[in-house]
Parts: C-alpha cells; sequence; structure tokens
C-alpha cells in the first residue's frame, strides 16, 4: 500500500515506519521514557558534567523553635530514583564542564591576590610581585621543537653525526612542528635516566617546599637583616601551579609577591621591591637540594634545573613584564591539565586498597588483595599494556618497579605511577595570598541555596535547621543517555561561556553584543 504525504506525493516510507540508526532509536527511547523532562533538568543542573554522581538519600528543613518540617526532599519522588550532582573533576581530559568551573575559580583566585578582590584589597596590585617559573634538570636529551625567527629549525643537527653506547644516533635534523609525537621522546631511551627522573619528580613538592623556605633566608641576606627581623617587616607570599613539560616532567609557574608584615593589606617597606625579590629567587632555588634514597643502596641528590626565568608583574602589559590579567589566565589554563599531556593515562592505574603491591595487611597478616586478584593494577591494566607513547610508559613502568622496593615504600609511587612519579598538587598557594578555593565554592553554595530558598518560600537559612542523608548510588551515564546529555551538557557549556565574555566585558566597561 502506497501512502500520501501532505502535500500530496506518494511515499513510500510513510506509515510503514521509518528504520532509524542505533543511535536515533536511543534517543527515542530515552526522550520518550517517564520523568525525561526533570531528568533533562538535572543534567542542565550538573553544567554539563560528563559524569555526574548519582545520589540517593534525602534533606530536611526544619524550623528549631517549633520541630516543624518546612520543606522535604527525597529522590525516592525523582522519576529515576537518584539526584545528579556535579564530579568536581579538575582534569579537562576527564570531564570539560567541571574543569571549566575549576579553572575559573582558579583564576580568580590568582587574580584576586594580584589585583584584589573577594576580600583583598586593591592596593595589593602596588606590592612587588613576579612570575617565575621553576624546571626540572635534564635526565637525558630529548626531541624537542625549535625555532628560529619564527622559522621552526632542526631539533639537534651535528655534523659528525656521532652515536651512543647503544649504537642510537645522539643527534636530529628533524624539524618537529606542533603536535608531532617524537617531541619529548628521549634521543636514545636506554640512556635515558628514568630511575633519576622519576625520582626527582616524586619529590619535585618537597624542593619547591624546601625552595619557599630558603627565598626568605637569601631576601633577609640581601637586605642585611636578620631572618627574625626580616619575617618582622616582610612576608612573601605565593600561588603555584605545576605543567608537564612534553618530557613528561613538571616545572613550577608561580606568582611570588611582597606584602608587610600584616598580609596582603599590609604594604611592605620601601626596599622591598621586585628587584629584590627578582634577584633572590634564582640564588634560593640554586642552593636548595633533596636526598632520596637509591635502589640498591646509598642516596642520590636532585635540585633545580638550570632554566629558571623571573619576569615582573606589572598592572598593565604596558611594560617589560606581564600583566596580571595575563598570568592569572597562564596560570588557570595549566591547572585543568594534568600529565596527559605528556602521552600518558589522566586515571590511577594502581588498585586502592593494596596501593598497587597486590596485597593487603590486616590482623590475620598478608594477603592476597581481593580487589585486584593480587595484580595490583586497576581493572587489569598492566602498564606495559597502555595506549601511551613510548617514554611515558617506560617512565611508568619505572614507577612501577621502583614502588616494589622496600627503601622507596614511603614515596608509594605505583599509585603514582599515572602521573609519571609526581605526588604534589597542581595548583598551591601560602595561606594569605589571598582567598582559598574552599570559600568560592562555599560562596557558590550558598548563592544557589538562597536561590532554591526563595523559590520555595523559605525563610533565612540562619533560621533553620538542615538535615540530610545522602547515600552514592553510582556514576556517569549509560550509553542511551550519553548521548542526549552531551548535547544538553554542549548548550549549557555555551551558556556559560557567554555569560563570562558578557561579564568580562561588562568589567571592563565594554559593551557586548547579544
Amino acid at each position: 500500500m502506497t501512502a500520501t504525504s501532505d502535500d500530496g506525493r506518494n511515499d513510500d516510507t510513510a506509515g510503514a515506519g521509518v528504520v532509524l540508526p542505533p543511535w536515533a532509536r536511543a534517543v527515542v527511547e530515552v526522550a520518550s521514557a517517564p520523568g525525561f523532562e526533570r531528568w533533562t533538568r538535572q543534567v542542565a543542573s550538573t553544567g554539563g558534567c560528563s559524569a555526574p554522581v548519582h545520589l540517593v538519600g534525602e534533606s530536611q528543613i526544619i524550623d528549631p523553635a517549633t520541630g516543624e518540617v518546612l520543606h522535604v526532599y527525597r529522590t525516592a519522588d525523582e522519576p529515576t530514583g537518584r539526584l545528579l550532582v556535579a564530579c568536581g573533576n579538575r582534569r579537562a581530559s576527564v570531564c570539560p564542564a567541571c574543569s571549566e568551573v575549576y579553572r575559573r575559580d582558579v583564576f580568580q583566585l590568582i587574580r584576586a591576590g594580584l589585583s584584589g578582590g573577594k576580600g583583598i584589597g586593591e592596593a595589593v596590585s602596588e606590592h612587588p610581585r613576579v612570575f617565575a617559573t621553576l624546571t626540572a634538570p635534564s635526565f637525558g636529551p630529548v626531541h624537542v621543537r625549535r625555532e628560529r625567527d619564527g622559522k621552526t629549525v632542526a631539533c639537534r643537527p651535528r655534523r659528525d653525526r656521532p652515536v651512543c653506547v647503544h649504537g642510537a644516533a645522539e643527534h636530529c635534523g628533524l624539524r618537529h612542528e606542533v603536535g608531532d609525537v617524537l617531541a619529548g621522546q628521549p634521543i636514545c631511551p636506554d640512556c635515558y635516566d628514568y630511575v633519576g627522573a622519576v625520582l626527582w619528580q616524586a619529590h619535585a613538592g618537597r624542593l619547591w617546599h624546601r625552595f619557599t623556605l630558603e627565598l626568605r633566608r637569601e631576601l633577609a641576606r640581601q637586605a642585611g637583616l636578620s631572618r627574625r627581623r626580616f619575617a618582622a617587616l616582610v612576608r612573601p607570599a605565593f600561588a603555584k601551579v605545576a605543567e608537564y613539560q612534553q618530557r613528561g616532567l613538571v616545572h613550577f609557574h608561580a606568582v611570588i609577591r611582597l606584602d608587610g608584615a600584616g598580609g596582603p593589606d599590609d604594604a611592605p617597606p620601601g626596599w622591598a621591591t621586585a628587584d629584590l625579590l627578582a634577584a633572590a629567587i634564582p640564588e634560593a632555588a640554586r642552593r636548595v637540594a633533596v636526598a632520596s634514597p637509591a635502589p640498591g643502596g646509598g642516596e642520590r641528590v636532585f635540585e633545580w634545573g638550570d632554566q629558571i626565568d623571573v619576569r615582573p608583574i606589572l598592572v598593565r602589559s604596558d611594560g617589560d613584564g606581564l600583566s596580571d590579567q595575563a598570568v592569572a589566565g597562564y596560570i588557570a589554563k595549566y591547572a585543568t591539565k594534568g600529565a596527559e599531556t605528556s602521552g600518558t593515562v589522566d586515571r590511577r592505574l594502581a588498585c586502592r586498597p593494596c596501593a598497587g603491591l597486590g596485597r593487603t595487611t590486616g590482623r590475620a597478616g598478608t594477603a592476597v588483595c581481593k580487589r585486584c586478584g593480587g595484580l595490583g593494577t586497576n581493572g587489569g591494566l598492566a602498564p606495559d599494556s597502555l595506549p601511551v607513547t613510548p617514554h611515558a610508559r617506560r617512565m611508568i613502568r619505572t614507577c612501577w618497579d621502583l614502588g616494589a622496593l622496600p627503601e622507596l615504600a614511603d614515596l608509594r609511587l605505583r599509585p603514582w605511577a599515572h602521573m609519571l612519579g609526581f605526588r604534589g598538587h597542581f595548583a598551591t598557594k601560602s595561606r594569605r595570598y589571598s582567598v582559598n578555593l574552599g570559600t568560592l565554592r562555599q560562596d557558590r553554595a550558598d548563592h544557589r541555596t538562597a536561590e532554591s530558598r526563595q523559590r520555595n518560600g523559605l525563610p533565612d537559612p540562619g533560621s533553620t535547621l538542615v538535615l540530610a542523608h545522602w547515600r552514592f548510588a553510582g556514576q556517569g551515564y549509560t550509553d542511551k543517555e550519553q548521548i542526549l546529555a552531551d548535547a544538553i551538557g554542549a548548550r549549557a557549556r555555551t551558556a556559560r561561556r557567554i555569560a563570562a565574555e558578557r561579564a568580562e566585558q561588562a568589567e571592563r566597561g565594554e559593551e557586548g553584543c547579544a
């Protein structure tokens, strides 16, 4: 039978049904399920989170004076029986939406310490501050992208074309472009000091801590004061972020500022200048070192690399320095990236209960880990079978092998193998640099709570009591839900980006267009 369409044409598919591709059938199935509209609102409320956390439970708002229950929310009343909450992961490779929130929070944190805001006075912009970069030392030559006068030049040209003891070429005449998979890979993997690289990475956080202590001593020395007298007049503050280089090692970008003894609202003495700070940083960095037990006995000493860069931070970028806006954006950008930028994975490889050792210790003694069955890996992902670059695989394998040595047990290298041995936090700050991330998140939560209470006609939170009980019930979407969730998330991220751009335009005094 031939059907007729509305415009009078014959249509063999009308009335007979249209064969939909699998992805379209999945969309129709999700969209036709009961409670679809409520589900879409929950997905949108997470801001487009890629893998939201599922919670079950309830919360009650109670008047403490009368005991009256003013409002009740139960996930049992939801069509799906669950509440979706954003995962909050900072990595852009894991969740673009949540990492964007984290990036903006870090940007506000850094900028507040440079130009004021979020409880910090604007006078802090007049304090001496610099942007410093501390790098890792060399553990062997690697392929690099080099430029000269705006043109890409040969990586490591050598006329004599030498070879190493392993018979590999110690030169490279290739011009590595952006994205070249060879960039960051060792010239000869057998010559590369993987043990040293992993151990340096494991001690990088401690090296930074010792640098901050030595910087205070060096500033006092250059100012001609005792450390006690200097501490009574000047207080250094900093905020730093770790960035992975292509060779898989971190270097640190830091904003370092000099305040008076009272903190950011107190101006330092006139002799505490940016020049004094810029001169003290390289000297302090070259003085610090960290000793580590070496495999097989003895110890190794690790220091910073030779490349140390210090540049002044200006209120505007019209001088020989960096603007505070550019520095805040630069640091915030790298705060959402991890070791995956060096060709490795963005998830933990070691089994959590046994920390990658394959065995657990309890009252009954040592036993094979029940979670991993003695493999030590998360989900059975062996380090040698990972889809990563050869250099990253060698770094991971080195972490795995060193993590089994008793003398290096305190470093917990297996749980940090996916980070190529780096155990520190990516973004850190001193206590008085500016507002902290917890405060920014609490302000955002309080704002959303106030909006919710206003919608429901509830009194001020200071006059009520909240009782809540939540339980973890899963994470992420099903394959069928993922298609629609991605589309909803894309719209949410676009709306957030437009709102942020308009806010920035308004802050700069510009007129934004719709």
